[in-house]
């Protein structure tokens, strides 16, 4: 499948709004918005100034999500990605990383790193990640709120430009200090 990718202008407002309102996104940390809620965030330039950037995922003339491109001013962006409800569990996402990282790193020259993070219980999102050739750099313990109070781990993964080059990741020893 070929996959492209739309920024976001004012005039999505709406559809933003709907996609956002019409899916459920439950390893978020604020799962359910009201519409005017939306309609606020969205309305404020979320999804495009010079900070962030929100793109329409495209494939096969459908709209498959959204992605959301953030810290465009610093060399390591992050990424907010959001699949359809019904275009999950596919594998469909590794594709859509490994475009978005292709992107990132062609767009945006002075990226060094590409980063995003997820909790700890979204194994299908920690797998993509993997698949897509990024490698996990941190666990952060109870660091992601959860809507029934609990705290789980928040796991950051990123992308070297220099191993999306290569083709390869570089590793590095998480225990290397001795006590």
């Amino acid at each position: 499948m070929n996959i492209s990718f739309t920024a976001m202008a004012p005039e999505d407002s709406s559809a933003i709004a709907a996609f956002l309102s019409s899916n459920s996104f439950p390893f978020r940390v604020r799962r359910n918005w009201t519409e005017p809620e939306l309609r606020r965030l969205v309305d404020s330039g979320r999804y495009w100034n010079s900070e962030r950037q929100g793109f329409w995922i495209i494939g096969e003339g459908e709209c498959l999500g959204m992605a959301v491109l953030e810290d465009l001013e610093d060399d390591t962006p992050m990424l907010d990605l959001r699949l359809a409800e019904k275009h999950r569990g596919s594998g469909l996402g590794t594709l859509v990383l490994r475009e978005l990282t292709a992107k990132v790193f062609t767009d945006f020259p002075g990226t060094l790193r590409f980063e995003g993070q997820t909790r700890e219980d979204n194994i299908a999102m920690r797998k993509t990640f993997l698949r897509a050739g990024f490698l996990k750099e941190a666990h952060y313990r109870m660091a992601w709120p959860t809507g029934d109070g609990r705290h789980l781990a928040s796991v950051a993964y990123a992308i070297l430009r220099q191993d999306w080059e290569s083709g390869t990741a570089t590793r590095f020893d998480w225990e290397d200090l001795d006590l």
